[in-house]
């Protein structure tokens, strides 16, 4: 059942197209993330569910209600911004009921939620505080308190957890989509980082240049990615130029110059239809190095960047550029080293050319 569904959305600014004509179903109960660049749309998408944007054409509908002319106070949403707006001369209860003075709560019944929202967000008793008396961390809690306190139909995030240090950021992913969970609310998300995506999301709507380019879980658009640009955006990928020399066995056979004929699986290859041509895609993480030495191709490490707990590697195997993505079990290899290439073919993808 959809929460939210947009309709052949667009939205023009004079002559520059911010949206295409999208058509997105965001599930009720689900936690969805629009993905991609600065510039790619899904603030503006984010701001047309609200009210803040007007669509140029195409339609909204929350609960399969058309809202398109419904004016943003009367359409029960939750909005968190990632500047907190919170009112600093107010205090912590005076923020999070603000909402409520517009819904004719009691007194008694909005104290009762605000206590209750700020035990959602695990802040208790924190009512008669200020702005300035809680880190960032605890404000943004906050933000969320007053979002969800009015019980919305929908909760809309835009890039909320990015004014964040990185440790307080991944502490803050984990909490809110335990909360989402807990509300159970329709959660439309916006953010240009990959691995809050990945890591929060029940669907992932990857975006470039105002288009859709894939809706997906998470697994979906990271392992069987529709396009080159999702490939890229997603990951460190490696894009070879390869032929199709075979349909076989519930596998695509792909042929490139670094590493031979490669079987790549049926369902890694939904894209590519019956093309002759295509990229092979290999992630980083999926490209192990070994010492020199064997039949397997030989590249040269160029660069190392050391990570900790891992490392990745640039490399060069003839004149095609490559990354790999290792843990560290001892010493790393080090630049100018050679080492051995190896690929599980059915962790790999099979990907029409851009442009085709």
């Amino acid at each position: 059942m959809a929460g939210v569904e947009l309709k052949s959305i667009r939205k023009t600014y004079g002559t520059v197209t911010a949206v295409h004509g999208a058509d997105v179903v965001f599930e009720e109960g689900s936690f969805t993330t629009l993905l991609g660049p600065s510039g790619c749309g899904k603030t503006t998408i984010l701001r047309m569910i609200s009210g803040l944007e007007t669509p140029t054409s195409g339609d909204i509908l929350i609960g399969g209600k058309r809202i398109n002319e419904v004016p943003i106070h009367k359409r029960n949403l939750g909005l968190v911004f990632q500047n907190y707006a919170l009112f600093p001369h107010r205090t912590i209860g005076e923020n999070i009921a603000f909402g409520l003075k517009y819904r004719s709560v009691s007194k008694a019944d909005a104290a009762r939620k605000v206590s209750e929202a700020l035990d959602i967000v695990r802040l208790p008793g924190v009512e008669d505080r200020y702005p300035s008396q809680l880190s960032g961390g605890q404000q943004q809690r906050i933000a969320l308190a007053r979002a969800i306190v009015i019980e919305p139909d929908v909760l809309l995030l835009d890039e909320p957890l990015s004014a964040l240090d990185a440790n307080l950021r991944e502490e803050m992913r984990v909490e809110l989509k335990s909360i989402q969970d807990r509300i159970g609310v329709t959660s439309v998300f916006v953010t240009h980082d990959q691995s809050e995506a990945l890591a929060m999301s029940d669907k992932i709507i990857v975006m470039s240049a105002g288009r859709v380019e894939q809706i997906g879980a998470p697994d979906e658009v990271y392992n069987r990615p529709a396009s080159e640009f999702v490939a890229n955006f997603l990951g460190a990928s490696n894009l070879l130029d390869a032929r199709v020399v075979a349909r076989e066995n519930g596998h695509v056979v792909l042929e490139t110059a670094e590493f031979g004929r490669t079987p790549v699986p049926m369902s890694h290859a939904a894209t590519l239809g019956d093309r002759d041509r295509a990229k092979l895609m290999i992630r980083a993480e999926k490209l192990t190095l070994a010492p020199s030495g064997g039949d397997a191709p030989q590249a040269v490490v160029e660069n190392v960047d050391y990570q900790g707990q891992l490392a990745r590697y640039f490399l060069r195997l003839g004149d095609t550029p490559m990354q790999a993505m290792n843990m560290i079990d001892g010493a790393p290899f080090a630049a100018g080293e050679t080492v051995s290439l190896r690929l599980n073919p059915d962790a790999c993808a099979a990907l029409p050319p851009a442009g085709t």
